[in-house]
This record gives C-alpha cells, sequence and structure tokens, in this order.
C-alpha cells in the first residue's frame, strides 16, 4: 500500500459513522491524482465506501463484524460535505406522524443536489432532486409536515393537516404558515383553512 492510502486509512479510522471522506480535503497528503488512485485502492480493497464521485465513506467494524454505515448517517455526511439539503421523503415523514401505514420499502430522501443511488452493501439509497419549496422549511417537525403533505398530495392533504394541527407545537405550526408563499397553491391553501382557523382567519 501507497503511502498516500497508508494516510488515508488513519484517517479514515477517526471519523464518526457516515461521516465524508473528501479527495479535495485530502490534498494535503499528495497530489490529486495520487490521492483519488489511493482512494480507488481503498474502495476496491473495501476498506472505504465509494457515495459519490471523490467522496467516501469507511465501514462500520465492531466484534460483530463490518457493515456499512446507517443510511441516514450517509446522507447526513453527504449533505455536510457537498452543501446540499437534504431530508427524509414525504412518504418517510408521513409514516413517522401515522398519517400513513405504507412502510417505505427503500431508503429515499430529497436533496437539492441531483437525482442519484448510493450503493450500501445491499442497501440501496436513492437521493432524489426536490422542488426547492419542499426543502425551504425549517428543519424539524415543520419540514417534515410539509413534506409528508406534499406527498399525500391534493386528496389527502386537508384530513392529514387536520391531524396535525393537533399534534405538532405553537412554533412549529406558526413556521409551517410562514412558509405558505413559497407552497403551490393547494398546499398554501390546505395549510391555511387548517392552521389559521385557530387565528380567525387568514394571517
Amino acid at each position: 500500500m501507497s503511502g498516500v492510502a497508508e494516510k488515508i486509512q488513519r484517517c479514515a479510522v477517526e471519523l464518526s459513522e457516515g461521516e465524508v471522506l473528501s479527495a479535495k480535503g485530502l490534498l494535503h497528503l499528495g497530489s490529486r491524482a495520487a490521492v483519488d488512485q489511493a482512494l480507488s485502492r481503498l474502495h476496491r480493497s473495501g476498506e472505504l465506501i465509494r457515495v459519490a464521485r471523490g467522496l467516501y465513506v469507511a465501514p462500520v467494524r465492531s466484534k460483530f463484524g463490518t457493515r456499512a454505515p446507517k443510511p441516514e448517517m450517509v446522507v447526513a455526511g453527504i449533505a455536510a460535505a457537498t452543501g446540499e439539503k437534504v431530508a427524509p421523503s414525504g412518504a418517510a415523514s408521513a409514516n413517522a406522524f401515522g398519517l400513513t401505514t405504507q412502510i417505505p420499502i427503500r431508503s429515499v430522501y430529497l436533496t437539492s443536489g441531483r437525482s442519484r443511488k448510493i450503493h450500501l452493501g445491499r442497501q440501496i439509497v436513492e437521493l432524489k432532486r426536490a422542488p426547492r419549496w419542499q426543502l425551504s422549511v425549517p428543519a424539524g417537525p415543520a419540514g417534515e409536515a410539509v413534506r409528508a403533505l406534499a406527498w399525500l398530495g391534493p386528496k389527502h392533504a386537508a384530513r392529514a393537516a387536520a391531524t396535525l394541527k393537533t399534534h405538532l407545537p405553537p412554533a412549529e405550526r406558526a413556521a409551517i404558515i410562514a412558509s405558505r408563499p413559497q407552497m403551490p397553491s393547494w398546499l398554501a391553501e390546505t395549510v391555511s383553512h387548517a392552521f389559521c382557523e385557530e387565528a380567525g382567519g387568514d394571517v
């Protein structure tokens, strides 16, 4: 193994689960060509997992064996490394809120970047480019609620919004109301009817 590869491997050992190694962040260890070659060698040997061009994560090793990092941690690492906005899909959010009994069979996340698939061992994580408004709502329950309503669509959103109103604290409801100008008309109207009624009308 080359000296550059050995140095990268030592860096990888210090990573937390899902934290991303970037080729551009390793240029202090050698030229770009040498770093890319070393990363490719480590990927082929199973020491690293490639999650995007120039981006790698380390497998998790324990007394029970070796496994790929958890998808949500890898996605968070990619977001931190690339500056993309990434959030769970509307289907996952709707299920988490109990708005649907459908359980997503795949790990799907919405992203402000390009759509692509990431292979983590036997798991496939899909990143799907989403409309800007779905990712502009603050992170947390408010954003999850908006994405859940978007996934449910006009036919089911009104009933779901009424349910969410009883479960979300005032600050989260206020964040949803404030985000209406960015929503499509049907969803802005749904949110107004469900969340603004208590305020005596629209706000």
